[in-house]
Order: structure tokens, then C-alpha cells, then sequence
């Protein structure tokens, strides 16, 4: 009875370790070692605060999201940089930061994740959908203006192929 008990105990543990979905913060944790690899060793929680606003100035895409729900943008509605910046000064890691500090301010943190980037040299571009061809040109910041068929999209992104896959390798 007692092998019984012990039995059905391990496998309700089991259970339960496996139903526990561990949350990853990518843009977060992204974000503060892009962050912290800007910064010296020894930075301030203002020195932190000041180069978190300058970074999201610049930033694009789901940087820019997170900056805006933690409130390094003059459009945030929120302001909660203090939870990253005091607990940065100490040199917490970013996973603890991300999960521990900003994720109980706001749970949205890490909803953000980075879309999963097309590799040129492999992908059939006949395949892809007009929407990603698309995506493709305006990161690399060209103009889809005029282009109505999938054929205009592919032909582009076939011209521009020499110039910007070469230039993603050398930043290798």
C-alpha cells in the first residue's frame, strides 16, 4: 500500500514539473544585455535610466514595443524603468530582471518575441507569401510602391539579394 502511494505521488510530481511552462523573456533579456553591453561595469541607476531612453530612440520593431511598455518612450503610458534600472546597477542578470521585477509590473513583458528571420540562400521565394515579400522589403528599407503581383516582389527581392545578403553575412 505504501509502494502504492509512493507510486501515484511520483507520478503526480512528474506531472506537474511537466505542466510548468517556464516563460522566456526574449525581447526583455535582448534588450537589457544589448543595453548592458553599452553601459560600464560600474554604472548608476541614472547613467542606466539616461542610455535606456537614448536606446529606444533608436529602437525599431518589438525593441521599440518593449521600450514603450516600460516607458522609455515620450508616447508610453507607463513608467516602470526604475524596476530594470535599480536592479541592472546591482548586475542582476537580465533573465531575473525580465522575470522576477518587470514581468510582476507588467505581465505583457514577455508576451514580445522576435519574428523568426527567412533565410535567403535557403528559401524558395516562389513559396512565400506576398505578405512576407513584403517584409522583406521593408527591412531592408526599399519601396514596394507600384508593385501589384508576387512576380514584382520576387523580381525585386532577387536584384537586392547581392547587396543585402552580403552585407548580413559581413555583420556576422
Amino acid at each position: 500500500m505504501e509502494k502504492l502511494l509512493f507510486l501515484i505521488l511520483v507520478i503526480f510530481s512528474i506531472l506537474a514539473c511537466g505542466q510548468s511552462k517556464v516563460q522566456e523573456c526574449e525581447v526583455c533579456e535582448s534588450v537589457i544585455n544589448k543595453l548592458r553591453a553599452e553601459l560600464p561595469d560600474d554604472a548608476k541607476q541614472d547613467e542606466i535610466e539616461l542610455k535606456f531612453k537614448e536606446f529606444c530612440k533608436k529602437a525599431k520593431g518589438k525593441d521599440e514595443k518593449f521600450c514603450y511598455y516600460v516607458g522609455g518612450l515620450e508616447t508610453s503610458a507607463t513608467y516602470i524603468i526604475g524596476e530594470m534600472s535599480k536592479p541592472m546597477s546591482w548586475g542582476m542578470p537580465a533573465n531575473k530582471i525580465c522575470k522576477d521585477k518587470l514581468l510582476k509590473k507588467d505581465s505583457q513583458i514577455c508576451d514580445l518575441k522576435y519574428e523568426k528571420q527567412i533565410d535567403l540562400d535557403t528559401v524558395d521565394l516562389k513559396k512565400l507569401k506576398v505578405k512576407d515579400l513584403k517584409k522583406i522589403l521593408s527591412d531592408w528599407g526599399e519601396s514596394t510602391f507600384g508593385m501589384a503581383e508576387k512576380s514584382d516582389f520576387i523580381q525585386k527581392i532577387e536584384e537586392l539579394k547581392p547587396k543585402y545578403a552580403s552585407k548580413k553575412k559581413s555583420d556576422l
